[in-house]
C-alpha cells in the first residue's frame, strides 16, 4: 500500500502505536464535551426559525414588537342529545365560577358573557382563558386549573368537561412521547448486545462496538451545546443522533473488529492483523463516514430549522465517530489483543475462522448465471418501487399522534362542534395605531366578510398589544385545518377577504399565519427545495466515490443501486402507510398517506447509511484486484470475506430501527419501517445478490476511467505492510470468529 495515500492506516499504526496516549486523549475528550454539554445551554430554535414564508414574517412581526401569546386553554362542556339545557347551564356556570376562583387562571370568557362560544347544535360551549404568569412556565402553573376542571366534572356527570389548550397538550403528548423515546432507546441497546454476541460469540468483543458508538454519542451530545448556537436544534435531533450513532458507531466497530479477527484466523500476528485492519476496515470507514456527512450536509439546501439542527447533529455524531474509530478503536484492540475474545459464549464461538456456508452458497449461483440473478433482483426491488409512483404525500397533523389519548380525543370533539376553534388562522396586523378607527373599521369589514364566505366561523377574535402597534385576528377555518376546505378557506382569506378589508389601509401591514398557513408554506418549500437536495447529494456521493475507487464505472453502480434501494424503501411505505397492508401489525389506527418530510429525510439518511456496506464490500473487492485477481475472483472473494460482518452489522440496523415502529406517533413508524427495510433490502439483495451480479457481467469494465481522469491520485487497496506496533502481555490463544452469517 502506498502509505502516504492512506490516512486511516497511518492514524491507524500511531495509535497502536501509542496507545495508553489515544484511550486516555479519548477519554478525555469524551469527558470534555460531556463537561460542555453540561455547563452550555443548547440553542434551542426559535418561533420565527421554526415558521416558514408568511408565517415566518408575521412572527417576526410580532417578535419586533414585543408580542407574548398567553398560554390559552379552552374546556369543552357538552351534553347528549338526551340531556336536558338546564344541565349543560348548571355545569356551565359552576365551571366559569370555579375557574375564576383559581388564581392561576385569567380571563375567563364564556357564553355566560355573552361571547359566541356555543356550536351550531347548541349542545356544545366553550370557555376560554388564559393561565397566568411566563407562558414558557406555564405547565408548573397548569395543575390546579385541571383539578378545578376536574371537579366540575365529577359533580356534572351527565355532561362531558373536558381541557384542551397548547400547555395541557404539551404536557399530555409530552408524557406519552417521552415514555415512547425512552422505550425505543432501551430496547435499541440490549437488542444491539444480542445481535454482537452472537456476531462474535464473546462477551468482550461484544461490549467493546457497544461502548464505543455509546462514547461517541455522548460526545457528540455535549459538542451540540456549542454547535447548536450556529445551526438551532429542536428535541428531534437529540433522537435522529442516537439512531445514527448507535447505527455508525456499531458498524464502524464491526468493520474493523472482524477484519483483525480474520487476519488473525488467517495466522497473522497480533500486530500484522491490527496493522492490515487499520489500513483496509479503516479507510472504508473513513470514506463511509465522510460520504454519511455528505449525504446529511443535504440538508441544509432545505433553508428549514429542523432540518439543519437535524443535519448539524447528525453531521456531529458520525464525524465522532469517524474520529473514535480511527483513534481509539485500534488502540484499544491493540491493548486487548487476542484477549478481545474473552468471555466466549459455548456452542456461538467459531474455531475455525471459516466463513459460513449460506452466503458462499448464495454467491456462487449468482456468479454462475449473474444476468438471471440481476434481472431476479432488479425486477424484485423495482416492483417494490411502483407503489411508490402512487405517493401521497401529506402534512403531519393531530392524526399523526395517538388517538386514544384523552387529550387528543378532546381535541377531535371541539374540531367537530367548532370547526377550526382549536387551530384558527391568525390575521397579524402592524399599524402605528391599531385603535385608529380606519383600522378598526377595516377589521370589522373583515369578520364580516370572513363570515359571509361561510368558509370562516365565529368565534373571530382580536388582541391588541398594549403599544397598540399590532392586532392578532383569530379566524377559525372550516374543515380540521388540514384538508382541501381548510386550505380553499385559507386561500379566500389570503387572497380575498385580507387583501378587500385590513389589506387595503394605508400603512397596515396585513399578514396571515397559523397552522393551515404553515403547512402549505412547509409544501411548497419541499416542492422547491427538494430536486436540489437530491442533487447535491447524488452528485457529490459520486465524485467521492470517484475519487476513492477511481473507477466511473463504481461510482455509477453504487448510485444506481441506493437509488433502487432507496425507492423500494418507499414503495413498501406507500404499501403499508397508504393501502394499508400489513397496517394491524405495526398497530396502525389510520392509513392516509405518507407525512410529507419522510421522503426526504429517508433518501438522505439511506444514502449515507447504506455506502456503509458499499464502500466496505467495493474496498475488500478492489483490494483483490490491485493484488492482481481476476474481477471474477476478487468479487468472489471481497463479498465471501463480508457478507458475514455487513449482514451483521445489518441486522442490529434492522432492529434497532424497528423499535421506532413501536411508537405511538404514526410519523415515526414511517422513519422507523423504512429505514428497516431499505437497511435490509441493501444487505442481502442489493449487496448479496445485484451487486456481485452486475459486477460479474461489467468484469474489467468495473474499473474503467477515462484517461483525461487518470490524474487521480491512486489509493492502492492492498494489505498494509505490518510495522512494529507494542504487542500485549501474552494469554492463551483463544477461538477466533470471522464472517459470520
Amino acid at each position: 500500500m502506498q502509505r502516504s495515500g492512506n490516512l486511516a492506516g497511518r492514524v491507524g499504526r500511531w495509535s497502536a502505536r501509542h496507545r495508553k496516549t489515544a484511550i486516555l486523549g479519548w477519554l478525555a475528550f469524551v469527558l470534555a464535551a460531556l463537561a460542555v454539554g453540561a455547563l452550555v445551554p443548547q440553542g434551542e430554535v426559535t418561533d420565527s426559525e421554526d415558521s416558514l414564508g408568511s408565517s415566518r414574517q408575521a412572527q417576526q412581526i410580532l417578535d419586533d414588537n414585543g408580542w407574548e401569546d398567553p398560554a390559552a386553554e379552552m374546556v369543552l362542556v357538552q351534553r347528549d342529545a338526551d340531556v336536558p339545557q338546564a344541565a349543560s347551564d348548571a355545569a356551565l356556570a359552576d365551571l366559569v365560577a370555579a375557574l375564576r376562583a383559581t388564581p392561576e387562571a385569567t380571563n375567563v370568557v364564556s357564553p355566560l358573557d355573552g361571547a359566541p362560544l356555543v356550536s351550531e347544535d347548541g349542545r356544545s360551549a366553550l370557555v376560554t382563558l388564559d393561565i397566568t404568569g411566563d407562558p414558557e412556565t406555564a405547565d408548573e402553573r397548569l395543575a390546579p386549573i385541571q383539578d378545578a376542571v376536574a371537579a366540575v366534572a365529577a359533580d356534572h356527570g351527565d355532561v362531558r368537561i373536558e381541557q384542551f389548550g397548547d400547555t395541557s397538550a404539551d404536557v399530555a403528548i409530552g408524557d406519552t412521547l417521552a415514555d415512547d423515546f425512552s422505550r425505543a432507546e432501551l430496547l435499541s441497546i440490549p437488542i444491539t448486545l444480542l445481535v454482537l454476541l452472537l456476531t462474535f460469540g464473546a462477551v468482550v468483543a461484544a461490549v467493546v462496538p457497544l461502548l464505543f458508538a455509546l462514547s461517541a454519542f455522548i460526545a457528540a451530545l455535549g459538542l451540540l451545546s456549542l454547535t447548536s448556537h450556529v445551526w438551532h436544534v429542536d428535541d428531534s435531533a437529540q433522537i435522529v443522533m442516537l439512531l445514527i450513532g448507535l447505527a455508525v458507531g456499531v458498524d464502524y466497530s464491526l468493520f474493523y473488529l472482524k477484519r483483525e479477527r480474520e487476519e488473525r484466523a488467517k495466522g497473522a500476528g497480533p500486530v500484522d492483523a491490527l496493522d492490515i485492519a487499520a489500513a483496509t476496515s479503516g479507510r472504508s470507514v473513513l470514506i463511509s463516514g465522510i460520504t454519511v456527512v455528505v449525504a446529511m450536509a443535504g440538508m441544509f439546501l432545505t433553508g428549514f430549522s429542523a432540518f439543519t439542527g437535524m443535519g448539524s447533529a447528525t453531521i456531529l455524531v458520525v464525524a465522532t465517530s469517524v474520529l473514535g474509530s480511527l483513534t481509539v478503536l485500534p488502540a484499544t484492540m491493540a491493548w486487548l489483543g487476542d484477549r478481545v475474545m474473552k468471555g466466549r459464549i459455548p456452542f456461538l464461538a467459531r474455531r475455525d475462522g471459516r466463513p459460513g456456508r449460506f452466503w458462499p452458497a448464495v454467491l456462487g449461483v449468482v456468479l454462475r448465471r449473474p444476468l438471471v440473478a440481476a434481472l431476479v433482483a432488479g425486477a424484485a426491488l423495482i416492483g417494490l418501487a411502483v407503489p411508490a409512483l402512487s405517493m401521497d404525500l401529506r402534512n403531519e397533523s393531530v392524526n399523526d399522534l395517538p388517538q386514544d389519548l384523552p387529550i387528543i380525543q378532546t381535541y377531535n370533539r371541539i374540531t367537530e362542534a367548532f370547526p377550526g376553534g382549536p387551530s384558527p388562522a391568525e390575521v397579524v396586523v402592524q399599524a402605528p395605531d391599531v385603535d385608529a378607527p380606519e383600522v378598526q373599521a377595516a377589521l370589522a369589514d373583515l369578520r364580516e366578510q370572513a363570515l359571509a364566505s361561510g368558509q370562516m366561523n365565529d368565534p373571530i377574535d382580536v388582541e391588541t398589544n398594549d403599544a397598540g402597534t399590532v392586532a392578532v385576528v383569530s379566524v377559525p377555518l372550516v374543515g380540521d385545518g388540514e384538508e382541501q376546505a381548510s386550505r380553499d378557506a385559507l386561500e379566500t382569506l389570503q387572497e380575498d377577504v385580507v387583501p378587500a378589508t385590513i389589506g387595503a389601509v394605508d400603512g397596515v401591514t396585513a399578514v396571515v399565519t397559523g397552522d393551515t398557513a404553515e403547512s402549505v408554506a412547509f409544501e411548497d418549500l419541499m416542492t422547491e427545495r427538494t430536486p436540489w437536495v437530491f442533487a447535491f447529494v447524488l452528485v457529490l456521493a459520486f465524485l467521492l466515490l470517484l475519487v476513492s475507487f477511481r473507477s466511473v464505472t463504481v461510482a455509477i453502480t453504487a448510485i444506481v443501486l441506493n437509488l433502487l434501494s432507496v425507492a423500494a424503501a418507499y414503495g413498501v411505505l406507500v404499501l403499508v402507510f397508504q393501502e394499508g397492508v400489513g397496517a394491524d401489525l405495526i398497530g396502525l389506527d389510520r392509513t392516509d398517506g405518507i407525512v410529507n418530510w419522510i421522503p426526504l429525510f429517508l433518501f438522505v439518511i439511506l444514502f449515507g447509511l447504506s455506502m456503509d456496506y458499499h464502500v466496505f464490500i467495493l474496498g475488500r473487492i478492489r483490494e483483490g484486484h490491485d493484488q492482481g485477481l481476476p474481477t471474477r475472483t476478487a468479487v468472489a472473494r471481497g463479498i465471501t470475506a463480508s457478507a458475514g460482518t455487513v449482514t451483521s452489522a445489518a441486522v442490529i440496523m434492522v432492529f434497532v430501527f424497528l423499535t421506532f415502529v413501536t411508537l405511538s406517533m404514526t410519523s415515526m413508524k414511517q422513519v422507523g419501517l423504512g429505514l428497516a427495510i431499505a437497511v435490509l433490502l441493501d444487505a442481502t439483495v442489493v449487496r448479496a445478490v445485484l451487486l456481485p451480479a452486475v459486477m460479474r457481467l461489467l468484469g474489467d469494465a468495473n474499473w474503467y476511467l477515462p484517461r483525461w481522469l487518470r490524474w487521480l491520485p491512486e489509493l492502492r487497496h492492498e494489505d498494509a505492510v505490518p510495522v512494529a506496533v507494542p504487542a500485549p502481555r501474552p494469554v492463551d490463544e483463544v477461538p477466533v470468529l470471522v464472517a459470520r452469517d
